[in-house]
């Protein structure tokens, strides 16, 4: 998939504002209680992803992660493919008053590859 400029630029932006998780930290994080949320669409977290970890795709994030997430003091992680929706969405979850929010650096592919190393 080729992302916009504009798609990139919104991306980085969102980085720079959100703490990323590097791959090896999240088991730990998961262990310790930490919500892991997919916000990657249906058909993608129906092929893959991590376990137990909450599905609200993006397009409907802002929509539903109230009634979903009550608890603004949750710890959230996002993830999406690699990084940009997943950053994107922890940004969102920030400027809604999410007080404990980050994401996989490198997303779920990242998450993969280092568990099969």
């Amino acid at each position: 998939m080729a992302y916009t400029d504009q798609f990139i630029q919104m991306g980085e932006a969102a980085r720079s504002r959100v703490h990323a998780v590097k791959p090896n930290e999240i088991d730990a994080l998961l262990a310790s209680g930490i919500l892991a949320l997919d916000i990657r669409d249906k058909e993608e977290h129906d092929v893959d992803h991590i376990s137990g970890s909450k599905h609200i795709s993006r397009g409907k994030l802002e929509m539903n992660v109230e009634d979903e997430i009550p608890d603004l003091d949750t710890p959230i992680i996002t993830y999406c493919n690699v990084n940009y929706r997943g950053a994107l969405s922890a940004d969102t979850l920030r400027m809604m008053g999410y007080s404990n929010v980050s994401y996989i650096e490198g997303g779920l592919k990242a998450y993969r590859a280092w568990q099969n190393k």
